[in-house]
């Protein structure tokens, strides 16, 4: 089994998955689709094609550091009506929520070909790459070298160093978010067509806290 990691690290960053009308939300950790849209950026793929390759890729994530959950505050004027008028003495406040200085390893488990597609276009992406919106660009390429493994999804996480690097001690214990075939939480993130349809489907995901000296943590998905 294969498994390509990717590194999300950055100043800001903000995956939502249930954002309607003027406000704008973000999960605690990335989003299936924001990944899959940071996929496509790097591919090339236009928004108009399938993504039924990548849709099928399991995906997990590491948390190495929490992001701190902030709130901005934007306007917009000349908003059009549903009467679909523009009312250019109107005020709309649009609450836009982010993450800030988070540190994720991703990982996405499944076919080898597509995963080294996907491995050399991260090294040279055809698009420029964020971090769930165009302004939240990675502190750190995402590109991680030697990240495509013959590991299953569990173990290419818990296994692979952790990515703030020299003088930070690794935690005694980290969460750890896993994608599930079955049971865990609903995410509404599931891309079902081309991203210029903008139709998503549920997926589960279960939440695991690792501790170092765990010998082996059982795969959700597995069991």
């Amino acid at each position: 089994m294969a498994t390509l990691l990717l590194r999300l690290q950055g100043p800001m960053q903000s995956w939502g998955t249930t954002s309607r009308f003027d406000e704008r939300d973000t999960q605690l950790e990335p989003s299936k689709s924001g990944v899959i849209g940071l996929l496509c950026a790097a591919l090339g793929r236009d928004r108009s094609e399938p993504v039924d390759d990548l849709a099928a890729l399991r995906m997990g994530v590491r948390v190495d550091r929490e992001g701190v959950p902030m709130r901005d505050y934007q306007t917009a004027t000349g908003v059009v009506a549903a009467t679909g008028k523009r009312d250019l003495a109107r005020t709309v406040v649009s609450p836009r929520y982010y993450l800030s200085d988070a540190a994720f390893l991703v990982g996405l488990e499944g076919d080898r070909a597509v995963l080294e597609r996907t491995h050399h276009a991260l090294r040279h992406p055809v698009w420029p790459l964020a971090l769930g919106r165009k302004s939240f660009v990675p502190s750190v390429p995402v590109y991680v070298p030697d990240g495509l493994i013959e590991a299953d999804l569990q173990t290419a996480l818990r296994k692979w160093p952790w990515l703030l690097g020299e003088g930070k001690e690794q935690p005694e214990s980290w969460r750890m978010v896993l994608e599930d075939k079955s049971e865990g939480s609903v995410r509404l993130d599931q891309p079902v067509a081309p991203f210029s349809a903008r139709r998503f489907g549920p997926r589960f995901v279960k939440s695991l806290i690792v501790s170092a000296g765990d010998e082996h943590v059982p795969d959700p998905a597995l069991a």
